[in-house]
């Protein structure tokens, strides 16, 4: 046990008053921290804290730092000084006792204990002794009742040990408590001890320091409850940002004429966040600009692919023309001639499909409306497949259809396009004796639309920028004669224009190409 004017004393005030504030920030703590947040570790949940959080965990720690100082100092202080008045009154009991203790000492020492604790003024509680030369030791206090009762044998023993150095020393006088005694060497062989409790003392101190423990909390819990809104208040505007930002992107910034409206409010220069909302709106016009620069620049490409195309198919028309006639011509013809006039008319079969696909890309870029009619999409499978099967009698095929017909709405001649690219594209990048699957089904409100073949597969690599125009495939897959390379990007541009989805998923000895189409009567996105 620690006892007023110990080390160890002031020891046990600071943790007192730690243990309090300690429990302060536990309880700020809590109020933000569930159950499951406590068993992860410290430092990851230290950095998921919002900023708003770790402000107000920073004010709430600030708090409890200058509460405790101030707490300790006080209680110390209080301490420090209560027992300064404790010994100087322990002096003046002791001059007081000292006056009436020298005579009849030797005579009768239980007798000389009763008159120095009878003597006037002498406090309640207040313990004597007389240690003579051989050891013994005669001891009182001073009861409640004014009575003079032996302090028993624990206190005796304390009282007998402290020594005659004109220093107060703080004893434990058995169960009577703490107490701070005094002993004065009055004869070579007499010593007298006398000694005031502490109980007051400690009572008051341990009260003073609950008292600031409980004005902390009470301090603490306030300041959080403004602070919040205070923090709060300071960071809406970042919260405005946060919006914007969160806004802007789910905006469609991919493709398109991007109306890039979207802006902070608060842009006053004078604070911190009113800085950053004007630096986010500059650089919203920045990619604003770099957007229509960028939009603009596509435009021109499509139109002068779409002119481009227009253009090459009078003159492609022509030289197609020319050569068939040629062939035609009654005469006969050397064998090279016939051979080059051959591969004039078959490269202008090629180009001319060519320029019909980047037409057709062009037009579906430019955002030009399909036709919104019924159609069968189970007939338009099995005649896609008909006339592949008569294109690649060296492939098996093989169409399953549900019981009821699949009927979407959009563009019959885009969608048929759809079908026979995919297929075309089974059979031009797979060897002979590849079985090609075609499968309708419905799920849900989507029609789904599924080619599958057993051939090589397609390289990883690949199968990120397959959609992409003029894509090239591995050797596994390689473009052969008669591919444009842009038979899937038509697939997927027609698909989107359709509000649909296309996707593909290969691997070593199967391929499936995947189309999803909303039926007929489902509402699609605008």
């Amino acid at each position: 046990m620690t006892r007023p004017g110990d080390p160890g004393y002031a020891a046990s005030a600071r943790a007192t008053l730690t243990a309090a504030t300690a429990a302060v920030g536990d309880a700020g703590a809590g109020e933000s921290d569930d159950a499951s947040d406590q068993a992860t570790d410290a430092s990851t949940a230290r950095r998921s804290w919002t900023l708003q959080r770790r402000l107000l965990a920073v004010v709430a720690v600030l708090l409890v730092a200058v509460s405790a100082t101030i707490g300790i100092v006080t209680v110390l202080v209080f301490h420090t000084s209560s027992v300064d008045r404790l010994d100087a009154s322990l002096r003046a009991a002791s001059t007081r006792a000292l006056e009436v203790a020298a005579p009849g000492m030797s005579v009768d020492p239980a007798a000389s204990v009763d008159e120095f604790l009878r003597v006037p003024g002498q406090p309640e509680g207040t313990l004597g002794a007389l240690v003579l030369p051989d050891g013994r030791v005669f001891a009182k206090y001073i009861s409640t009742g004014g009575e003079l009762p032996e302090p028993g044998e624990g206190a005796t023993l304390s009282l007998a040990d402290v020594l005659a150095d004109g220093q107060p020393h703080t004893i434990t006088a058995g169960s009577l408590g703490d107490y701070r005694a005094l002993a004065v060497q009055i004869q070579p062989e007499f010593r007298v001890v006398l000694a005031l409790p502490l109980a007051d003392l400690n009572a008051q101190t341990a009260q003073l320091a609950w008292t600031i423990a409980i004005v902390a909390l009470a301090g603490l819990a306030v300041a959080l409850g403004f602070g919040t809104l205070i923090v709060r208040r300071a960071l809406a505007p970042l919260a405005n940002v946060t919006a914007t930002a969160q806004r802007v992107s789910e905006l469609p910034l991919e493709r398109g004429d991007v109306d890039l409206t979207q802006r902070v409010a608060d842009t006053d220069e004078r604070t911190e966040v009113g800085r950053l909302g004007g630096a986010f709106n500059r650089m919203l016009g920045h990619v604003a600009s770099a957007l229509s620069a960028r939009e603009q620049s596509e435009q021109k490409v499509r139109r002068f692919v779409a002119d481009a195309s227009h253009e090459l198919r009078t003159p492609l028309a022509s030289i197609r023309g020319y050569a068939e006639l040629t062939r035609l011509h009654g005469g006969e013809l050397p064998p090279d001639v016939v051979h080059a006039i051959g591969r004039i008319e078959s490269e202008s079969v090629r180009m001319t499909e060519l320029v019909e696909d980047l037409l057709l890309l062009a037009r579906l870029d430019e955002g030009r409306e399909l036709a919104a009619l019924p159609v069968d999409l189970g007939r338009v499978v099995v005649e896609a497949v008909g006339d592949a099967q008569a294109a690649g009698a060296d492939h098996e095929w093989e169409v399953r259809l549900p019981d009821e017909p699949v009927v979407v709405t959009g563009d019959e001649p885009r969608l048929r396009q759809v079908v026979m690219n995919l297929l075309a594209n089974a059979r031009v990048h797979t060897p002979e004796g590849t079985s090609v699957v075609a499968s309708l089904d419905r799920d849900g409100d989507d029609a789904v639309l599924t080619v599958d073949d057993d051939g090589p597969g397609i390289a990883p690599g690949l199968v990120d920028s397959l959609f992409e125009r003029f894509a090239r495939g591995d050797s596994s897959r390689s473009r052969l004669a008669g591919s444009t390379g842009l038979g899937l990007a038509i697939v997927r541009a027609v698909v989107a224009a359709h509000h649909g989805e296309v996707s593909v998923a290969s691997e070593p000895g199967r391929t499936t190409f995947s189309v999803r189409l909303p039926l007929q009567g489902v509402s699609t996105p605008e």
